[in-house]
């Protein structure tokens, strides 16, 4: 899971980092509230642990600008603030849990498997993006309808990709999560793996693509993302002639 740290003691914040990497996550950590706005924003992560006493912005304040922007974010409020009323105003804001500091890693890490196996039996096994439907419980791919064959590592760059559309993910960090590889590694594996997916994909007409847009975007110099699908407007027919929906009453 993809799991967003805010936490300004650093100390703790690598701590924490560390020991939520072992148990298997994918982890960025952050140090303020305006930061960890932006990131969550950009990443949507699976699970938030996020400290109350922050500079720029309060962990409160984070909580009340992303309420209901997040909603598939779990979050577990860390705090040293003992009022009984205070971690009642964080849930009512859309936390998760609180844990009050200090505390013991083993609770800390069991509280996190805890909401994220929550969010998993809720979360749709589905992605969807540029008319590409990946199905995470039965891995299988389709384009347009029609299915594409790939292979287990093929299959998990996909996933990761699709995980973040619109979000320009470097080589390093594809190396690191997805072959679990030192980002340093003198390698070209993931740009060969890239081109094979483009070919299947593209293997396959989509009336979506006729643009010549594929599915899986070059930002040179930075990396690759998954093309964002616009949103289509709705038609309104009206005799002969077809008009927006947007203009229907126009």
């Amino acid at each position: 899971m993809q799991v967003l740290i805010v936490e300004d003691d650093a100390a703790l914040g690598v701590f924490l980092e560390k020991g939520l990497k072992l148990e298997g996550h994918e982890v960025t950590r952050v140090e303020d509230g305006e930061a960890a706005l932006e990131r969550a924003r950009q990443d949507r992560p699976d699970l938030m642990v996020l400290d109350l006493s922050l500079p720029k912005k309060d962990g409160v304040e984070v909580l009340e600008e992303l309420r209901g922007e997040l909603d598939g974010t779990a979050v577990l409020v860390l705090t040293g603030r003992s009022m009984v009323e205070e971690r009642v105003r964080c849930l009512n804001l859309g936390a998760d849990d609180c844990l009050l500091k200090p505390f013991s890693f083993h609770e800390l890490t069991a509280r996190c498997r805890a909401l994220l196996r929550r969010k998993e039996r809720f979360a749709d096994p589905v992605l969807r993006q540029a008319g590409v439907e990946l199905n995470r419980m039965e891995r299988r791919v389709l384009h347009g309808g029609q299915h594409v064959e790939l292979t287990v590592k093929e299959f998990s760059l996909l996933e990761y990709l699709m995980r973040r559309p619109g979000r320009c993910v470097s080589r390093a960090e594809l190396l690191r999560e997805v072959w679990q590889m030192s980002p340093d590694a003198g390698t070209n594996v993931v740009d060969v793996y890239v081109n094979y997916l483009r070919r299947k994909l593209g293997a396959v007409s989509v009336a979506e693509d006729a643009d010549g847009h594929s599915v899986i975007e070059t930002v040179r110099g930075e990396g690759y993302r998954v093309r964002v699908t616009a949103a289509k407007k709705p038609v309104a027919r009206i005799g002969n002639y077809a008009a927006s929906a947007a203009m229907a009453g126009a």
